[in-house]
């Protein structure tokens, strides 16, 4: 049995900070809703101490707006054209946003929001929906050359092609929201198993003691890299983002 408090799991459970229900709906405030607002808060208060004092000559904070702005519009045009700079409010808020929620998520008693799924599909949902909506906005029934690409034989497109397509459209905002949500949930739980055994092996005492050396360490080696993800899995989110908007934008291509 895994002793009170060491338990990797338990570090995803949801707490309620606040009761309330209206009707059969359960709309309390939890530790989730409560790190969706100190991120957001976080990221505002960036964003007012880069761009508060602008200059010509830029202090560290305003470097850091600026490279993370440049950062992002580089990625949408290298991926949608300049077209797809109209979408740079939204890819950069996603962008930052699951940035600040990752990194937070490392800091000791606090909750990682991006561990949980149903957040992670709501992001991939909210693109999902802006592809389609856009998409036949701009294109109309044109929108449908996505699933219908030219140069391809006619049987061959309609019996083959365009069936995988469809479905590997449909299956994007699951592989989307499971990608970040995958990787951010087994770095932490691999991270609070190694600290467990550490604390486990070193309060046994003798040479058990001594072992808890070699966990001690791969936690050490594996904290950095876990950082690394949580820019990663940012990045790759914002990045398909990008390929996906290019599609509501370029379906012919």
């Amino acid at each position: 049995m895994i002793a009170a408090g060491l338990d990797p799991i338990s570090q995803f459970d949801l707490k309620k900070m606040a009761e309330l229900k209206v009707g059969n709906f359960d709309l309390s405030f939890t530790n989730s809703a409560l790190m969706m607002v100190v991120t957001v808060g976080c990221i505002l208060a960036w964003m007012l101490l880069s761009t508060g004092k602008r200059s010509l000559v830029p202090g560290r904070a305003q470097s850091i707006a600026e490279v993370s702005y440049e950062f992002v519009a580089d990625m949408i045009r290298s991926t949608a054209g300049k077209d797809g700079l109209r979408f740079f409010p939204f890819v950069f808020t996603l962008f930052v946003f699951i940035l600040f929620a990752n990194l937070l998520g490392m800091i000791p008693f606090f909750f990682t929001i991006t561990s949980h799924i149903i957040v992670t599909v709501v992001l991939a949902m909210m693109v999902m929906i802006l592809v389609v909506v856009y998409g036949v906005y701009k294109n109309g029934f044109g929108f449908l050359k996505l699933f219908w690409p030219s140069g391809v034989p006619f049987v061959l497109k309609a019996l083959l092609v365009a069936p995988i397509e469809v479905i590997s459209f449909l299956s994007r905002p699951v592989s989307h929201s499971i990608r970040l949500w995958a990787n951010m949930f087994a770095g932490h739980i691999l991270l609070k198993l190694f600290a467990g055994f550490a604390v486990m092996m070193f309060a046994a005492g003798g040479l058990t003691m001594a072992g808890s050396f070699v966990p001690y360490v791969l936690v050490l080696a594996l904290t950095p890299l876990e950082f690394l993800v949580a820019f990663v899995q940012a990045y790759v989110f914002a990045l398909l983002t990008c390929v996906y908007l290019s599609d509501a934008l370029h379906p012919g291509h």
